[in-house]
């Protein structure tokens, strides 16, 4: 369906400045709003699966995934730059994550020459933050606007070290409960991710940082996880990355055979943890509509984020959207800064099943001899552990939990106590 852009941008003012009088006008808001954003779908997967066959050619490692940008993303946005719905550049987005700042040059060489040769795809600007990055956050990555069927996408390409703080600022974000990108929150925790962008910009030039650097970013560090600590909107989320849920998306993408997938992930940031996932009709207009009735089941507001990523592999979701998995290390991309710049979370070896399994035990006391059947565990009090097996295995390998078979009666391992109750 045909919007004039008068349409689509006296929408966006409406649900920004909740500036609609009636329901009536609320819903056509948000039907125009879903409309518009839509409409971004086929081109953004053309696009994407377009790239991904000319880096098939480039000769280097890469990963890729497209995704719409979020209704809260949107509105935020739209409040925070006085700006026109239709003037967004990014509501549908592609990410390149390649090795290093090197590569970035050569792939954007590479692309701007097979762009050139398209007759219906234009490179219409590009901007480059990677040598000073953004003066308010420190974000570095480079941005090419590219034009289909007169909508624009935005294709971001980045290094595996710029990814790394991009991803490790989105998940302490939700940890302190501030938009820190947006520069939200304490100046002192928005300054130390400024700072380790730019120490970061040293090693990728091949430059050690000095003592001095090194010791300023640990002070803001520290200073910084004392506010995250104190605020009132911290939440506590582990670094634990989950294999678990890693291969369960595989195995529903190889039952599927389907190529290039999109999927709706749901993800629920009071706990830490995945509502659910699945492949979604990739015909445009199923996927939207999928989409949009899952923000409205799970709202923003209530802690949850509904994403629809596409992908024609989905282990690749792990590199390019690692901050809901749990950031561990991202190929020693730290190793010279050492681990007190890893970021905000509780490290941990266990995912956040595997706690509610040890926390559950402990709860109703089954240590020792006093056992519970595994059957009564995940069916009655671990419903919503949606990998309790490989938690439960992981568990016992750990000796925290006793089982003398498969299957065998499970407990709590009593000389494991101290150990347990610190997972708790």
């Amino acid at each position: 369906m045909k919007l004039s852009n008068t349409k689509v941008d006296k929408a966006g003012i409406a649900l920004a400045k909740d500036s609609y009088t009636s329901e009536e006008e609320l819903f056509d808001a948000e039907s125009i709003f879903d409309l518009y954003r839509g409409n971004h779908l086929q081109p953004l997967t053309e696009i994407t699966l377009e790239l991904q066959d000319w880096l098939s050619k480039f000769g280097e490692n890469y990963y890729i995934a497209q995704r719409l940008k979020r209704k809260p993303q949107i509105i935020r946005k739209l409040n925070r730059f006085s700006v026109r719905l239709t003037q967004l550049q990014d509501i549908g987005g592609c990410r390149i994550i390649v090795q290093g700042n090197n590569t970035v040059d050569s792939l954007l060489r590479y692309l701007q020459d097979k762009v050139a040769q398209q007759k219906d795809l234009k490179l219409i600007r590009e901007v480059d933050y990677r040598e000073k990055g953004r003066d308010d956050s420190g974000y570095r990555s480079l941005h090419l606007i590219l034009e289909r069927h007169g909508h624009k996408i935005e294709l971001q390409i980045r290094s595996r070290i710029q990814h790394y703080w991009a991803e490790s600022i989105e998940r302490t974000s939700v940890i302190y409960g501030y938009h820190l990108k947006e520069c939200e929150g304490h100046s002192d925790v928005l300054a130390y991710f400024k700072k380790l962008s730019d120490i970061f910009y040293e090693i990728e030039c091949y430059r050690e940082p000095s003592p001095i650097q090194k010791l300023d970013i640990d002070q803001y560090r520290r200073s910084a996880e004392e506010i995250i600590k104190n605020s009132d909107r911290n939440k506590i989320l582990e670094g634990y990355v989950n294999e678990g849920i890693i291969k369960k998306l595989v195995s529903v993408e190889s039952a599927r055979k389907t190529g290039f997938n999109n999927w709706i992930i749901i993800f629920d940031w009071n706990k830490g943890a995945f509502v659910s996932w699945d492949i979604v009709d990739r015909a445009s207009e199923k996927a939207i509509q999928a989409y949009v009735e899952n923000e409205k089941s799970f709202p923003a507001r209530d802690g949850f984020e509904v994403v629809m990523i596409g992908s024609s592999d989905v282990a690749t979701i792990r590199q390019t959207h690692s901050h809901y998995f749990g950031i561990d290390s991202y190929e020693n991309i730290l190793e010279t800064l050492d681990d007190s710049v890893i970021g905000f979370t509780r490290r941990s070896d266990i995912d956040t099943d595997a706690r509610q399994i040890l926390l559950c035990l402990h709860r109703h006391r089954y240590w020792g001899k006093n056992t519970i059947r595994e059957e009564t565990l995940r069916n009655h009090y671990c419903k919503d552990a949606v990998t309790f097996d490989s938690s439960l295995d992981l568990l016992v390998s750990k000796e925290l939990i006793l089982r003398a078979s498969t299957k065998a009666p499970l407990s709590l391992n009593l000389k494991k106590k101290t150990e347990i109750e610190n997972y708790l």
